[in-house]
């Protein structure tokens, strides 16, 4: 298999195996015009088999959407094809208009311009709850 070598653009590595579908669909990378790279089940010696997502576009990414699929992906910053930053990341804390409610009766129903906002209530288990309305993520 041969990929293109990115310009400018990034990297998100070290998604867990199974995940890159999910990620790729919520940052909306299906929407660019850019060269985008999905790699299922890479082998990896820190993970066993990982994904990885190459974007080659020069784009703002939400690091909160990445943080809430899977906190500790690496992203590589790359440009003029070298790299220029590597970053990892965190559980966000907090989540706005990343996933939607699914209680009927929580006020983001009714109030379709309200923000979806998602609070990290149990970090170890990764538990979401919506702030309005104490429904659990997923």
């Amino acid at each position: 298999m041969n990929i293109d070598s990115i310009t400018n653009g990034f990297v998100i590595d070290h998604i867990t195996k199974g995940r890159g579908m999910q990620l790729y669909n919520l940052l909306g990378l299906d929407g660019l015009e850019c060269s985008v790279a999905l790699l299922r089940n890479v082998g990896s010696t820190k993970l066993g088999k990982k994904d990885i997502i190459k974007v080659d576009a020069d784009i703002p990414i939400d690091f909160d959407v990445i943080g809430y699929v899977d906190p500790g992906i690496t992203i590589n910053v790359i440009r003029d094809g070298k790299l220029v930053e590597k970053r990892t990341i965190k559980k966000p804390s907090i989540l706005t208009n990343v996933i939607k409610c699914k209680n009927p009766r929580c006020i983001t129903s009714v109030e379709q311009e309200l923000d979806h906002v998602f609070k990290l209530t149990d970090e170890e288990n990764n538990i979401y709850r919506c702030i309005y309305c104490e429904t659990k993520a997923k």
